[in-house]
């Protein structure tokens, strides 16, 4: 195994005349070699020197994990999102004047390690050879207004995380903050207190989240939203996601617009959550074979098929062409009358309702969250309350697979124009358990998605809505099920029902929704039934 040197504390030049601190793992022997290059708001030394530092220059990489602005001995003040593409380049212009480096480079990281790899890679030019991105998109804005509506609980909890990694004992906070954001959440305080009850002072980024909303036209975003460029990116880019973790849907938007671009990325999705600590072997191996294969000329690593997904419900690991796996088509699943699911055409029937009411929001059971264990759990309490309706199909015949992008249309009619719609679907097992397998919401409001119906009684408004990506199986024996709700409480904050910003809190006005199951109106759910394998 190779020795390795480290030299500690580098300190990296800013523009500005910040200095950024960063530690330097050097395979012992090797003068000029490829470097890797990590950006971390969360410190560089502990698992991340162990796994990343060492890891990879045992494999004869010079490897620079350098700590983000403002944290972990570097100058400035951490501006989230705001600084890395700036500071990013700042790092890569050092890393070249360096005498050890080998004039090629790759990035690697995690979350928002990987964002800050979006955030120079259209920029850093020819030597920028190969990423592996893992749990990370190009941009957070959608992820933190899923649909238009504020990821509360996401927000919130990685903000008192990073809050509390800058405090005395820090290196607790990844424990402590879910529970102080749990508690803030049920506290009810007005949204932009909250940070008050979880980390006991104002927290300038979650402020920033409240108060600059979803529009990508918001100044706010122009400097943080690094998707257009994403089809600009030359690198090799290797990719791992979860099915259930946060950032997923966009992550692969990302795989999109590669693949609009002409690249061949590789893509592995496993059953995995945001902070799932299963995903740390392949994330190290699929990323040490693809710089290998990038950076010193050795593809022995990588495997044939670019595309790789573990399909749930079947216990499957699969290797595909691409995402989606050719051969996919749409299929929709009707909401029915009497409750009921099927492809089947609904016919004429009286719309179903509830009420939602924002003193009393839907929760939520499970669902991707950033910090907490996100796997799929049993949802029959949430089931039984009435503001929760549940349209079941019949037990299948047969094992039915479903495996790429799922999406609904609902048409609905609520007495405020102000309202979220959530939709959710479940594998219901033989014994009556019923598990969450995606989710999405869509935030109505009069100029919002959600445009009238084309027919239908006045005021009935088409809901769009985008659902997490699945690659699952139905099995025999089981049935589909889809939940129609008007919230998801602490997932995503409750909509008030005024059209009022979040920051500025106020009354709250309950919603009577009807939901339009009719030929003229058919709410479904479309769902992407993947052909048999050959």
């Amino acid at each position: 195994m190779t020795r390795v040197r480290l030299q500690r504390d580098l300190r990296v030049p800013m523009p500005d005349g910040v200095t950024l601190l960063a530690d330097h793992y050097a395979p012992a022997g090797a003068r000029r070699a490829p470097a890797v290059l990590i950006r971390s708001p969360y410190g560089r030394r502990g698992l991340f020197g162990l796994l990343y530092g060492r890891g990879f220059a045992r494999q004869g990489f010079h490897v620079v994990i350098q700590s983000c602005r403002g944290g972990f001995g570097s100058g400035g003040t951490l501006d989230p999102l705001g600084d890395e593409h700036e500071d990013g380049l700042a790092t890569v212009a050092w890393l070249r004047a360096q005498p050890w480096y080998g004039g090629s480079f790759a990035m690697f990281g995690p979350s928002y390690l990987g964002y800050t790899q979006w955030a120079v890679a259209p920029y850093a030019g020819p030597e920028l050879k190969a990423m592996a991105t893992q749990i990370t998109a190009s941009q957070f804005r959608d992820a933190a207004y899923v649909g238009g509506a504020f990821a509360l609980e996401s927000a919130l909890s990685w903000t008192t995380l990073t809050d509390g990694m800058s405090r005395r004992f820090g290196g607790a906070a990844v424990l402590t903050a879910p529970r102080l954001t749990r508690r803030a959440v049920l506290s009810g305080r007005p949204v932009a207190e909250l940070d008050l009850v979880s980390a006991g002072r104002p927290l300038p980024f979650f402020r920033d989240l409240v108060t600059h909303h979803a529009d990508p036209a918001v100044p706010y975003w122009d400097k943080r939203d690094f998707s257009p460029k994403v089809g600009e990116v030359d690198a090799a880019v290797t990719m791992l996601g979860g099915w259930y973790d946060v950032f997923l849907p966009w992550q692969l938007k990302d795989y999109a617009a590669l693949r609009r671009a002409g690249r061949r990325p590789h893509l592995t999705i496993g059953p995995w959550y945001h902070i799932d600590a299963r995903h740390a072997r392949p994330t190290m191996a699929e990323a040490s074979a693809w710089f290998r294969a990038h950076l010193m000329g050795d593809p022995s690593g990588l495997r044939p098929d670019p595309v790789r997904l573990h399909v749930t419900g079947a216990g499957e690991w699969r290797d595909y062409p691409d995402w989606p796996p050719p051969g996919t088509r749409e299929q929709r699943w009707h909401l029915q009358h009497g409750f009921g699911l099927g492809v089947d055409g609904p016919r004429e029937s009286a719309p179903d309702r509830f009420r939602y009411d924002p003193a009393r929001p839907t929760p939520v059971i499970g669902g991707p969250v950033l910090l907490g264990d996100s796997r799929p759990r049993d949802q029959r309490r949430l089931e039984q309350r009435r503001d929760v309706l549940v349209y079941s199909s019949p037990a299948l015949a047969a094992d039915v697979e479903m495996i790429g992008p799922v999406r609904a249309e609902v048409f609905v009619r609520p007495s405020t124009p102000y309202i979220d719609v959530v939709v959710r679907v479940c594998d219901v097992w033989p014994d009556g358990r019923s598990f969450n397998v995606c989710e999405g919401v869509r935030r109505l409001g009069p100029e919002s998605a959600g445009r009238p119906a084309a027919s239908g009684p006045e005021g009935v408004r088409r809901a769009e809505v985008e659902l997490w990506p699945i690659a699952h199986r139905f099995r025999r024996g089981h049935r589909i099920r889809v939940h129609v709700a008007a919230g998801a409480y602490p997932t995503i904050a409750r909509n008030p029902g005024t059209g009022r910003p979040l920051a500025g809190g106020g009354p709250l006005v309950a919603s009577d929704v009807e939901v339009f199951h009719s030929p003229g109106l058919p709410s479904a759910v479309v769902l992407p039934l993947c052909a048999p394998r050959g």
